[in-house]
């Protein structure tokens, strides 16, 4: 067990010891005990794991040398024991961040011990969560979440930067399976906010008659079936960032009371009267244009505004180039040691055809191809043949992904510049196009090659 350190601050010297012989009984404890608050304070940087304090000290009153040693590290528990039983004064400095009161009487050493023994475990826990908030912290850093070194990419990197550093809302673009939700994970952990709630919402996943009341609550008695007051995605996400995936699918009537809960920074529980303040920080996310929405009246001209922000547009993994096999490596890498595999690693061959392919479905696409073809390795490569396709490939799937007649067209035409190892000629000879339009295409960057 880790040893909690006592620092005992008590004029009375044989109070003073008895405590300590009390507490001494357990060997994960240790002691040092002190007669005035000053000496005291000369200590504080030694951070203990807890200080016990008499109210009524020589030098100084314990209100006073509390705010002193909040001043100096408010993390350090401290726990007031006094001979005053006014219940006034045990309340102030509870408020002013005292742990707990304790009277002094014939308990006082038991409250005492039991208050240690709640205070250990409570210490051990907030350690165990600083362990792990560091885990996420580190997992959502920039390079850590987000996988690749392409220029498409970096320019990301950039954006996610200044979103990180201001509350301004945040507008993430792209097709599924980009990674829109890491760059709002990433967003949110690098950010001020880091130490609160991130509370992520799929609009597609919540029926339209249950949306209200999933996002702003609702009392109890709202409606049959609400036997308590619940609390909705708003409130949950109160100091932290609530990251609404595929914005583009609210209903008009949503919209509405969104913007108004985005306006007036309050939420209305559903059945019930009063307004709950909220401080939250907005990221959304869409596979649609919303500007196209907007004028089609499928989306809120008025809410769009507001929800724009910062735009961050994702690049389709068919243009990051060589990071394709950045992540298919870290891909293989990840599968082979969660299955306790032998190391495996992609032949030039296997390389060459991942960097052919288009993938539609982008980087999830990639991870699903890359699990198989570790499974279907025979040695210590995955070969060629391992990588499969052909279940992904049809025309229903290329289509799948609606997109303009332009978008399909550089498709297509990157497509067969895959396949033909980027032979311009022999691609405008298939397609029946004139060459000057595919190389006009890689001269503006509309193709990369």
């Amino acid at each position: 067990m880790e040893t909690l350190t006592i620092f005992i601050v008590e004029d009375d010297i044989m109070y003073s010891n008895i405590i300590e012989f009390h507490l001494s009984l357990n060997p994960d404890y240790q002691i040092q005990k002190f007669q005035t608050a000053e000496a005291l304070l000369d200590k504080l940087h030694l951070k203990p794991s807890v200080i016990t304090i008499d109210y009524s000290l020589p030098d100084m009153k314990g209100n006073q040398l509390l705010k002193k040693i909040k001043n100096i590290d408010s993390s350090i528990p401290v726990i007031v024991i006094s001979g005053q039983e006014d219940i006034s004064t045990a309340v102030a400095l509870l408020k002013e961040g005292a742990y707990d009161y304790i009277v002094k009487n014939d308990d006082t050493k038991d409250h005492l011990w039991n208050t240690l023994r709640n205070l250990k475990e409570h210490l051990q826990l907030r350690k165990e969560v600083d362990v792990l908030r560091k885990e996420v912290y580190q997992k959502y850093t920039f390079e850590n979440s987000i996988k690749g070194n392409s220029p498409a990419l970096q320019k990301i990197f950039n954006l996610i930067d200044k979103a990180s550093k201001t509350n301004i809302n945040v507008s993430i673009s792209g097709e599924t399976g980009t990674g829109k939700e890491l760059v709002a994970k990433a967003i949110h952990y690098n950010s001020e906010r880091k130490n609160k709630a991130f509370v992520p919402v799929n609009m597609t996943a919540i029926p339209k008659e249950l949306m209200e009341s999933e996002l702003f609550g609702y009392e109890k008695g709202a409606f049959t079936g609400a036997l308590n007051r619940r609390i909705g995605k708003f409130e949950e996400a109160d100091q932290g960032t609530i990251f609404l995936d595929e914005i583009g699918e609210m209903d008009l009537s949503m919209q509405s009371k969104l913007l108004r809960v985005i306006q007036e920074k309050e939420v209305t529980r559903l059945g019930g009267n009063n307004t709950v303040k909220i401080d939250v920080r907005i990221v959304v996310a869409t596979h649609k244009n919303l500007a196209d929405e907007v004028k089609k009246g499928n989306f809120r001209e008025d809410l769009y505004y507001r929800l724009l922000g910062l735009p961050i547009p994702l690049p389709p993994l068919r243009e990051r180039g060589n990071d394709i096999i950045l992540l298919a490596n870290y891909f293989l890498e990840s599968f082979c040691k969660e299955n306790k595999m032998i190391k495996l690693s992609f032949t030039t061959e296997a390389k060459e055809k991942l960097l052919k392919y288009p993938y539609p479905g982008n980087i999830r696409e990639l991870k699903a191809i890359t699990d198989l073809a570790a499974v279907m390795a025979t040695s210590e490569s995955v070969e060629e043949e391992n990588i499969n396709f052909s279940s992904l490939n049809s025309f229903s799937d290329f289509m799948i992904e609606e997109t303009t007649l332009n978008e399909y067209t550089k498709r297509i035409i990157k497509h067969f510049l895959n396949k033909y190892d980027n032979n311009v000629l022999k691609v405008a000879a298939k397609l029946d196009i004139g060459k000057s339009t595919i190389y006009k295409m890689i001269k503006d960057h509309e193709i990369d090659i």
